[in-house]
């Protein structure tokens, strides 16, 4: 049975085997409440690599016991970032999340050729699962961080990367809105012909494990009023699982609009690296840090 809100996501990880999370540079409040929190909730095992002095300073001032973690040393964040993708390549760790260090050096510890945790041609996107109370289930979006502008190939591993999620959450077969500005095929619209390359991709089974449609405005794909309207007919349009997004810039500002307007609670990792990796603003909430937990743990 799908779940359809955050919520049930945590009590869904609860009865699976615990993961071991592996925290970069984890010197701050957010970072260590959102650790603490699925470490109390039975979801994972935790190791902080960091200033064992701002560690435990900060888990004083919340009330938290550092003994629930295991800390390992590391003052500079570029070593910390580092040594925690160390850690995963040695089987020590199962997630990979983002403490209080920049995106562009977390990102270079992953994509490190030596050292890092992205196998040889991998596509490196964001995947991001939207609860947003103005929907009528979950919504699984990307990307909206990490590609600026995917080409046909990319937009395919972005595609997959959605399907698999959306799939752990429960669907059996998801419903995969292409998006574009109109549900009209445009030759001279690069969205449009790349979402009716990948619908026509679904239609002859080459992706058989979903429901593909595109391309489609995203009205269309989110509302059955305005798809009737229009006349369209599909098993995706105004009841999509996830939404493939043409670009960067229209996946962050949906992303953006969800959060600030309709005060949507969010999961996000990176998919594509050897393991799930916890990309999360230094500003976001305790509680998006721990769905975002919860959804790598799932997906490890």
């Amino acid at each position: 049975m799908a779940i359809t809100k955050l919520d049930q996501l945590v009590e869904l990880v609860k009865s699976k085997p615990k993961k071991r999370l592996v925290a970069a540079n984890a010197n701050d409040a957010h970072t260590i409440e959102a650790v603490n929190a699925a470490v109390d909730m039975g979801v994972i095992d935790a190791t902080l690599v960091g200033n064992p002095e701002s560690i435990e300073k900060v888990c004083k001032e919340l009330g938290i016991d550092i003994k629930k973690f295991t800390v390992i040393a590391e003052t500079v964040d570029t070593k910390a970032a580092a040594r925690s993708c160390d850690l995963i390549n040695n089987g020590e760790g199962d997630i990979l999340m983002k403490g209080l260090l920049p995106t562009d050096k977390y990102m270079r510890a992953i994509l490190n050729k030596e050292k890092g945790l992205c196998p040889p041609k991998a596509t490196l996107s964001h995947v991001s699962v939207i609860d947003n109370p103005a929907y009528h289930k979950l919504l699984v979006v990307g990307d909206v961080a990490i590609i600026p502008a995917p080409e046909l190939k990319e937009k395919q591993a972005i595609m997959r990367y959605l399907i698999d999620t959306a799939k752990a959450l429960g669907i059996e077969k998801p419903k995969v809105a292409v998006l574009a500005a109109t549900e009209q095929v445009s030759p001279g619209m690069q969205a449009c012909v790349d979402a009716a390359i990948l619908a026509a991709m679904g239609n002859r089974g080459q992706i058989s494990d979903a429901y593909i449609d595109g391309p489609l405005s995203l009205d269309i794909a989110i509302d059955k009023e305005t798809a009737e309207i229009k006349k369209l007919k599909s098993d995706v349009a105004g009841d999509a699982d996830c939404l493939v997004f043409p670009n960067i810039e229209s996946g962050n500002v949906f992303y953006k609009c969800c959060t600030k307007f309709n005060h949507a609670e969010i999961g996000a990792i990176l998919k594509g690296a050897k393991v799930p990796c916890v990309l999360s603003s230094r500003g976001d909430s305790a509680k998006t840090k721990l769905y975002s937990i919860a959804l790598a743990a799932l997906l490890a």
